[in-house]
């Protein structure tokens, strides 16, 4: 029912949401539900302005992640029961959809794609052409190899999802309040909110911006500016067609990825919307620059037919009845899109309850799932699971403008582009966040893309087919990255690690805060540990190696991709704790060279006057010392499990560094190495990585995290008594060790893992992280799996590429780490190498 006149109605909230798109009301629908008191939903003009009334509304269970395939099953089991629930109409349609596949590599993506979905619950087939035309009688099936199928998928009504939504949510005693602009926000010293509109000002525990295209203009508020950018999307429907209005059932919606469009029934007629090249798409930068124009809200863009007539023809190939077909009507309308068109959702770093979820360019399908994940997070002060992919602090200071721009017309042209592993995409790189060395080995390498940074992939010699070649199976990469495992193993090899996050910690209350943000102990001055952070429900939020240089001064080093989603926690944790320390972010100013391999020793020990020898520089020791007479930061610690140091220095420092290295390492035959050997060197050390074999979604005993975890330790660490309550209960599945036999594909993560039992095979379990071994010369893999099926010799297949390959449980490690190597020497045993 429409407010006669807009009032505040309190002065004070728990939780007060700007902006009333579906996104905004469903996550005021959710916290009203759960119990929240005092939510406040304020919208400026009225529901479902900005980008959710004029949404195509296509919902569908498929998506390439891993964890928003759960955000989607959720939205679509929400709005099938919420006419019920509200007693509101949604006009929710589910005739399933079908992703066409044209090309032989589309079909090896949708076998990709199929094992990535086995061991989620989503329905999803690989179907054939009879099939494809079985479900969707009208297309022209010339092109057609093989249809992806998701029965359930369809589309909805976005204004009447919205105000079932807005139903439910005042049903639960949230007050939505519009037309109410926020005209300011002012944070206080106790972390609450005012929140000021012509009506008065709103006092607020929490702000969560969830305003669409206007999101950056309420950052701006408050000094932020959001990565967000406005692109034109234009669908195209048509009148009535005889050939549609005569069928028995409605259409699936289909997608023709090569012709980069999707298409469904609308009555009795077509609807079809293209996603243009980054050439020819349309950005509304002026919003960027200029603000969003004042009494924007139902309003749409001038279409333009040129720009999509290439997607056009496409279309009325694949469905002949369209040449007949009048249009009707055309939508140009604005889509908030990020630099990688994934939302961010989630507390912000830097300022105190702030909230966003913000920056959907599929906001209909999302809108369920992540108004109650935002809840959840809100209420119970955890992730209800891993979902980093659409962490708010994925970007940054580097983040800017251009790069926004560049990245949103990439994302928007890339829409239906193949998705391949390990895929890189580079628009708007290099960002002004480069390591000291780039200059020095961009040309000598194929760079990845890590927050920002380039990082070495692998590097080229004389003979390699260099470039970006992605590929389904082994690839132009392949002999080059053993060529650079063999250098670590045999001789020595230097990567660049700057990327890494970088924290200094110090004050009175340092080790105290460590004691209890950590489930290790805190190592002594001169130490070093590997220490992770736990959710009090017990997960992994993050992992962190620790080093305590002074008395109570230690650095902090995290992962690239974790830098300011760990750095959020630990400042929330000091706050709430009120502990007296201070934490500095290091990242830009300090570069990060790794020495690892057998002549590590030898070639160091020529640039410094320090012993290096195994006993006065110990295996997780750190110190200060000089490099051919630079200063460092020493760490004996290597992800590649040989012997190396971790060498933490300024930025400006990295080329003579470097330089000095490469120099006194001739004789030992030095060369450099890249992120892909390194992770074939952790996986054969059985060295566990945060992201893959840990995250929010797991416990550290079931990742075989135990070394690492402290039960006895006297301090109350988050998650301590959690973690007693899951030990006491018992594991019900755990990370195990895999060989493949495979031919010329490698597990990478994500693919379901099979058991055949005696009724029939079914998936059990997925992978977790996989390479080539080049030492055992087979592929390997992390995995899990039920208990009662994780006993070493057990015998399992995973699925690659359509294909079940055998895989044996192996005892872990496949090679022995360097320290333990020489513990076994000294003792007159000979290790396994």
């Amino acid at each position: 029912k429409e407010a006669s006149a807009p009032s505040l109605g309190k002065d004070r909230a728990d939780t007060v949401i700007i902006g009333g798109g579906c996104v905004g009301v469903s996550l005021a629908y959710h916290l009203a539900k759960a119990g929240l008191k005092d939510v406040v939903l304020l919208e400026k003009s009225e529901l479902t302005a900005g980008s959710t009334w004029h949404a195509a509304g296509l919902t569908t269970y498929f998506h390439p992640g891993i964890n928003l395939k759960k955000i989607h099953a959720y939205s679509i089991k929400l709005y099938e029961k919420l006419e019920e629930e509200t007693g509101q109409p949604v006009g929710f349609h589910q005739p399933g959809s079908i992703r066409i596949a044209s090309t032989p590599t589309r079909v090896d993506e949708f076998k990709y794609q199929m094992t990535r979905a086995g061991w989620h619950p989503t329905e999803q087939y690989l179907i054939t052409p009879e099939k494809v035309q079985e479900l969707f009688p009208l297309l022209n099936m010339d092109k057609v190899l093989a249809g992806l199928y998701n029965p359930g998928d369809g589309h909805i009504d976005p204004y009447s999802l919205t105000m079932a939504l807005a139903a439910g949510a005042r049903k639960y005693g949230a007050q939505l309040n519009y037309p109410v602009q926020v005209t300011n926000l002012n944070s206080r010293s106790d972390g609450t909110w005012e929140v000021e509109t012509p009506l008065g000002i709103i006092q607020a525990k929490r702000i969560v911006n969830t305003a669409g295209f206007w999101a950056r203009d309420i950052g701006k508020m408050i000094g932020l500016q959001h990565p967000l950018i406005p692109v034109h999307h234009q669908y195209v429907v048509t009148s009535t067609i005889p050939e549609v209005k005569a069928l028995k059932t409605e259409l699936p919606v289909i997608r023709d990825l090569e012709g980069s469009y999707y298409l469904r029934q609308e009555r009795d007629g077509l609807l079809f919307g293209p996603y243009e090249s980054e050439e020819k798409m349309k950005l509304q930068e002026s919003w960027v620059t200029n603000g969003v124009p004042p009494g924007f809200g139902k309003e749409l863009f001038e279409s333009d037919l040129d720009r999509i007539m290439e997607h056009i023809e496409a279309a009325m190939e694949m469905v002949p009845i369209l040449r007949k077909a009048d249009i009707v009507n055309t939508i140009a309308g604005p889509i908030t899109y990020s630099p990688d068109i994934l939302p961010m959702v989630g507390p912000h770093q830097g300022v105190r309850n702030y909230w966003v979820a913000i920056g959907f360019g599929y906001g209909i399908i999302h809108a369920g799932g992540m108004g109650k994940y935002l809840s959840d997070w809100i209420l119970e002060g955890e992730p209800p699971f891993d979902l980093i992919e659409v962490d708010p602090n994925r970007y940054g200071k580097w983040t800017t403008t251009e790069y926004t721009a560049a990245k949103a017309r990439e994302s928007y042209g890339f829409n239906n582009i193949v998705g391949y592993p390990k895929e890189e995409r580079f628009a708007g790189r290099p960002t002004k966040r480069t390591s000291g060395l780039y200059d020095l080995l961009k040309s000598k390498c194929s760079m990845g893309f890590h927050a920002g940074w380039e990082q070495p992939h692998w590097f080229y010699k004389p003979g390699d087919e260099t470039g970006y070649k992605p590929s389904f199976r082994r690839t132009n990469w392949f002999d080059p990255v053993g060529r650079e495992y063999k250098q670590v193993m045999e001789k020595v090899g230097v990567i660049d690690l700057s990327p890494f996050g970088k924290f200094k910690v110090k004050g009175t209350d340092s080790v105290k805060l460590l004691d209890h943000l950590f489930a290790n102990v805190v190592p002594k001055v001169g130490s070093t540990n590997i220490s992770h952070m736990l959710t009090p429900r017990g997960k992994v939020y993050a992992e962190l190696t620790v080093s305590q240089l002074y008395p109570g001064e230690f650095m902090l080093v995290t992962g690239s991709g974790s830098e300011l989603h760990d750095l959020r926690w630990i400042e929330d944790k000091i706050t709430r704790g009120g502990y007296k320390v201070e934490i500095e972010n290091m990242t830009d100013e300090m570069g990060v060279l790794s020495v690892a391999g057998p002549n590590a020793r030898q070639v160091l020990q020529k640039l410094t006057n320090e012993d290096l020898s195994d006993a006065s520089f110990k295996f997780l020791q750190c110190r200060h010392l000089k490099l051919s007479n630079i200063a460092v930061t020493a760490i004996r610690i290597s992800y590649t499990g040989e012997l190396g140091w971790e060498l933490y220095h300024r930025k400006e420092d990295s080329v003579p560094l470097y330089s000095a290295i490469m120099e006194a390492g001739q004789k030992e035959g030095i060369d450099d190495f890249g992120t892909y050997a390194l992770n074939a060197l952790r996986l054969e050390k059985g060295f566990r990585a945060w992201g893959a074999e840990m995250n929010c979604d797991t416990n550290p005993l079931e990742a075989g995290l135990e070394y690492f975890v402290k039960l006895n330790k006297a301090a109350d660490f988050t998650g301590k008594q959690a973690l007693k309550q899951i030990k006491e209960k018992g594991l019900k599945r755990r990370l195990v060790y895999l060989t493949l036999e495979t031919d010329n594909v490698d597990p990478e993560g994500n693919e379901s893992v099979w058991h055949n039992g005696k009724a029939r095979t079914i998936v059990i379990g997925n992978t977790t992280s996989g390479c080539f071994s080049y030492g055992a010369q087979q592929s390997l893999a992390f995995a899990y799996v039920p208990m009662e099926l994780s006993k070493v010799g057990q015998k399992l297949e995973v699925e690659l590429l359509g294909k079940n390959y055998p895989a044996t449980i192996i005892q872990e490690p496949l090679v022995l780490t360097e320290p333990t190597r020489m513990r076994l020497q000294r003792k007159g045993e000979s290790p396994k190498i």
